[in-house]
């Protein structure tokens, strides 16, 4: 016995399926007003849907690495050299192989910003 907040009955429910089936497979908008329905993307934005974006890969462009470097440092670690980029991309449990890469450029340097760091890992500096 199911014991549940169901507002609808069994039967009921799989009536509302039946009804929306032939919209839902139709692949095309179920909303009736077209500022309901979401934006497609756009060609130039950068493709890190993929998952994690780590330099050396093909999909690593400048863009996107910095994005992804942006998208989990933030701005408070900055400016700092590749030991303490590499523990800050470590505590926000970053990929491994992208912290391997922070940790490969040369401990001398000091990175200003986000934009400073991905240039130097992608080597367009």
């Amino acid at each position: 016995m199911q014991r549940g907040s169901d507002r609808l009955s069994v039967h009921r429910d799989d009536e509302m399926k039946h009804e929306l089936q032939g919209l839902l497979r139709s692949g095309h908008p179920t909303r009736t007003e077209e500022w309901h329905d979401p934006e497609p993307s756009a060609e130039d934005d950068p493709q890190v849907w993929g998952g994690p974006v780590v330099p050396g890969t093909p999909r690593a462009s400048l863009e996107a690495v910095r994005l992804e470097l942006a998208r989990i440092l933030g701005r408070s670690p900055f400016p700092a050299g590749p030991g303490a980029l590499a523990v800050g991309l470590r505590r926000e449990n970053a990929p491994d192989a992208l912290v391997e890469a922070v940790q490969e450029l040369p401990h001398k340097d000091r990175y200003a910003n986000v934009q400073q760091l991905a240039e130097a890992l992608v080597g367009t500096g």
